[in-house]
C-alpha cells in the first residue's frame, strides 16, 4: 500500500516591529486629539440627524447649508436687539409727529391756535433729545405730512416755517448741551426768519405785499409820534426796516426765553435733566 508522505511547511515567523518610546506615543496621541478638535475635522464630519418633525430636519439642512456655528446666537441676538432698538424709535417718532399734527389740527379748527402754540415744538425736542437729530428730523417731516393730508399745504408750511424748524433747532442745540445763550440766539433768528417766510407764503396767497403794508404803517405811526413831539424829521424806509427786524427779533427772543424755561421745567419732570444745560438759577428754582 502507498503511505501518505507528510510534508513539512517552513515555519513563518512574525516580526513585530520594535516597541515605541513613551514620548513619541504621547506626541502622536496630543496630534491625533488637535485633528479631531479643529473645525474643519468637526465640519467635515457628517452631523448626525435625529428623527424628529419635518421643520426640525429643514433647520437642521438650513444649517448645515449655510454654515452656522453654534457662536452665532449672540449675534443674532445683538441683531434683534437693534433691530427692536429702530422699530422703538420709529414707533415714538410716529406718536410724537401724530401728538404734533393732531394738536395743531384741533387748535386751528378751535381758533385756539394762539393759547397752544407754545406746545407744539414739544414733541419735536422730545423725540431728538431721546432718539438723536434724525429721529427729529423724522418727526417734522412726518407732523408736516400729515398736516399736509389733514389740512392743505398751506397749514403743512405754515407749522413748518413757525414751530417744526425751531423745535428741530432746539432739540438739535440741546442735545449737544450747548450753552442757553446760544440756544436761545439761534431759535430766535430762526423764528423770525419763519416768521417772514410766513409773511411771504401769506402775501403770494393773497396776492398783497403784506411786508410792505408792514414798513409803511410803521413808517406812519413813528412820523406821526415824531410830530406830536416836535420833532420834524422824517425816518428813512432803511431805519424802518432796522426798526422792524430789530423788534421781530426781541419779540422772537421773549417767546423763546419762556419756551426754554417751560420745557426745562416739564422736562425735568420727565427725567431728561442730565441732557440739559439750564442756567443756575433756574436750577435753583427747579
Amino acid at each position: 500500500m502507498l503511505q501518505p508522505r507528510l510534508h513539512r511547511f517552513p515555519q513563518l515567523l512574525l516580526v513585530l516591529p520594535p516597541p515605541r518610546p513613551a514620548a513619541v506615543c504621547l506626541q502622536s496621541a496630543t496630534a491625533s486629539s488637535r485633528v479631531l478638535r479643529s473645525p474643519l475635522a468637526v465640519s467635515s464630519v457628517p452631523r448626525a440627524r435625529a428623527p424628529g418633525p419635518p421643520w426640525l430636519a429643514a433647520a437642521a439642512a438650513r444649517e448645515e447649508r449655510w454654515g452656522l456655528a453654534a457662536g452665532d446666537e449672540d449675534g443674532g441676538e445683538a441683531d434683534l436687539g437693534e433691530a427692536l432698538a429702530r422699530t422703538r424709535e420709529l414707533v415714538e417718532c410716529a406718536m410724537f409727529a401724530a401728538v404734533a399734527g393732531l394738536a395743531y389740527f384741533l387748535s386751528n379748527s378751535l381758533a385756539i391756535e394762539n393759547y397752544f402754540s407754545c406746545f407744539f415744538p414739544l414733541p419735536i425736542v422730545i423725540s431728538s433729545l431721546r432718539w438723536g437729530l434724525k429721529a427729529g428730523r423724522k418727526t417734522v417731516v412726518a407732523t408736516v405730512l400729515l398736516l399736509f393730508t389733514l389740512s392743505g399745504p398751506v397749514k403743512a408750511s405754515t407749522y413748518l416755517l413757525m414751530h417744526g424748524v425751531v423745535g428741530l433747532i432746539m432739540g438739535t442745540v440741546w442735545r449737544l448741551e450747548t450753552n442757553w445763550i446760544v440756544s436761545i440766539l439761534l431759535c430766535s433768528i430762526v423764528r423770525a426768519l419763519g416768521a417772514c417766510g410766513y409773511v411771504l407764503v401769506s402775501s403770494f396767497l393773497i396776492r398783497e405785499n403784506i411786508l410792505a403794508l408792514i414798513t409803511v404803517n410803521i413808517h406812519a405811526s413813528l412820523t406821526y409820534i415824531l410830530t406830536a413831539a416836535g420833532v420834524n424829521t422824517i425816518p428813512s424806509m432803511d431805519a424802518i426796516y432796522v426798526l422792524f427786524g430789530t423788534l421781530l427779533l426781541f419779540n422772537c427772543a421773549f417767546f423763546v426765553f419762556l419756551l426754554h424755561i417751560m420745557y426745562t421745567v416739564f422736562l425735568t419732570k420727565l427725567g431728561i435733566k442730565p441732557s440739559l444745560r439750564p442756567p443756575r438759577w433756574l436750577d435753583k428754582v427747579i
